[in-house]
């Protein structure tokens, strides 16, 4: 079984791929805002499939979601070991206290 980590290393040689013969690179190329963008769309389908409760469809949809938040995460410069300190950080706490310290 691939993990995100692996997921991440994917799209990291994917990215100098052409845009031409690969989705991720021609995402990437299109920029971090376009990136956002369409991690929003994939957020929202997820949403919506958790409401209607279609266990397979929210499965889809998630793996949507988890592969273009790295497409963002990467197109940002932002590594998924950055992201996975700062939830190993946050366990350090309650997550009442964190959030309260977030402001």
């Amino acid at each position: 079984m691939k993990t995100l980590h692996d997921l991440e290393q994917i799209i990291a040689n994917r990215a100098n791929a052409s845009p031409e013969s690969s989705w991720t690179a021609k995402l990437l190329s299109k920029g971090p805002e376009k990136c956002a963008e369409k991690f929003g769309e994939e957020a929202i389908e997820a949403i919506i499939e958790a409401v209607k409760g279609d266990r397979a469809k929210l499965t889809s949809e998630t793996a949507d979601v988890l592969f273009h938040l790295l497409v963002m995460l990467k197109s940002r410069d932002v590594a998924l070991a950055d992201v996975m300190a700062e939830l190993e950080r946050r366990q350090e706490q309650s997550g009442l206290a964190e959030k309260a310290g977030r402001g």
